[in-house]
């Protein structure tokens, strides 16, 4: 089962890149991936929150504002999509991602996952926040009716996707932190965010102004939103 490790913190926490701190945090990285070996199905680091586009639909209107959504305390920094026999193996694996010891790290099980390959340096994340209350459940009406609207926008944008997932509801959600060593888990998803994550898509743009015209086609409820960020290139 693959399961969507979101990787969440403070931002004014991070190195600063090219500094030996970043160097460290970078390698830890590395020392993860080559831990977790084949459970690593896919993953991406995300440029700062700040650089972000959020997009909202709202009477029928398309909005895109610069910026997150909200100002808030943590943000997602990055994402694992962990390929693990169940979800106790998966929380084994997540554990050791480093984000979990200085942030948190929530865990979902992933449903529709297209697999991605190494990301480039134009590709950007769509994802997809809804209000836990507006969350659609697999199979009911309104789930299919869903999947119907991104399969067209997945038929309308195929040159440009290059993968994505939706995920099972956020009651399925487990958040994770270690703190001196010790686990700490609980059930749910990030309690800092009013909204949860409720899919995402990758895809390639070759600038700012045509990522947005690609989020903005992307089915989005009222009382959700897309956040567009570009994805860090890390072979560059």
């Amino acid at each position: 089962m693959h399961y969507l490790a979101t990787l969440a913190g403070r931002e004014d926490a991070s190195a600063e890149p090219g500094s030996p701190e970043f160097e460290a945090e970078l390698q830890a990285y590395v020392d993860f991936e080559s831990e977790a070996g084949a459970a690593v199905a896919g993953g991406a680091a995300l440029y700062p929150a700040e650089t972000a586009l959020t997009v909202r639909h709202s009477a029928g209107q398309v909005m895109i504002t610069d910026g997150p959504f909200t100002e808030q305390a943590e943000v997602v920094g990055g994402f694992y999509v962990l390929d693990c026999a169940d979800l106790d193996e998966a929380i084994q694996r997540a554990r050791r991602i480093p984000a979990a010891a200085v942030g948190a790290v929530e865990l979902r099980p992933a449903v529709m996952y297209a697999p991605h390959g190494t990301p480039g340096p134009d590709w950007w994340m769509a994802l997809l926040w809804e209000q836990p209350d507006a969350v659609i459940a697999p199979e009911t009406p309104e789930w299919d009716a869903a999947v119907a609207q991104h399969s067209r926008f997945g038929e309308e944008q195929r040159a440009a996707i290059r993968g994505g997932a939706a995920l099972m509801p956020p009651a399925t959600a487990t958040t994770l932190r270690v703190r001196e060593g010790e686990l700490l888990l609980t059930d749910g998803p990030f309690p800092e965010f009013a909204e949860v994550v409720d899919g995402f898509y990758l895809f390639a743009a070759p600038d700012r102004a045509t990522a947005a015209r690609i989020a903005a086609r992307i089915p989005c409820g009222e009382k959700g939103h897309v956040e567009v960020r570009q994805v860090v290139d890390l072979g560059a």
